[in-house]
């Protein structure tokens, strides 16, 4: 059957050849000025159009880096003095856990320990109620509602630890029943 077949083409091309539909492989191409011009027009452009365009690149780049990276606060970067702190102590899913230090003359600002680390997050404002301090350099957001907190890395977007609860949020809650009227 393939044989077939590739007798029918073979015979399909001597019979286009015969006929002139070929054309022959000595024959020098034709020509043509206008398209000459422009090939050597656009051979002579591309280089220095890819010159421009890596120049746009890295200039666009490099600003994107300098609006993405926030001017390094040194008390975002240093160390807190966590002296004269409340330490409340969080235990979260996959066993991580959580030191934050609060001050009570200073509640715009927590020290928060992060795998041996010690941070200065700053609070944001929210509209829910939710505490949330942020350190913008290395990029960590500490959420705090009542049942829970949450520790975000918006650097890589993606979260550090989750359920985490200190020992009131674990403790169970019991609700009394109320009492019954008497008639």
């Amino acid at each position: 059957m393939s044989s077939l077949l590739s007798r029918f083409l073979a015979a399909g091309a001597f019979a286009l050849a015969g006929i002139g539909v070929c054309a022959n492989a000595s024959a020098a191409p034709e020509k043509h000025p206008k398209a000459e011009a422009v090939l050597k027009a656009k051979s002579t452009a591309k280089p220095k159009a890819k010159a421009r365009k890596g120049a746009k690149v890295a200039a666009g780049a490099a600003a994107a880096a300098a609006v993405a990276a926030p001017a390094a606060n040194p008390q975002d970067v240093d160390e807190p003095d966590i002296t004269d702190t409340l330490v409340t102590e969080y235990a979260c899913e996959l066993g991580n856990k959580i030191t934050i230090y609060t001050n009570a003359q200073d509640d715009s600002h927590i020290a928060l320990r992060w795998k041996k680390r010690l941070h200065r997050l700053n609070r944001v404002g929210t509209t829910t109620g939710a505490l949330r301090f942020e350190n913008p350099y290395f990029g960590l957001i500490w959420i705090g509602i009542p049942a829970k907190g949450i520790l975000l890395d918006s650097k890589l977007n993606r979260q550090l630890a989750n359920e985490c609860k200190n020992a009131e949020q674990m403790a169970p809650v019991t609700a009394s029943l109320p009492a019954e009227k008497k008639s």
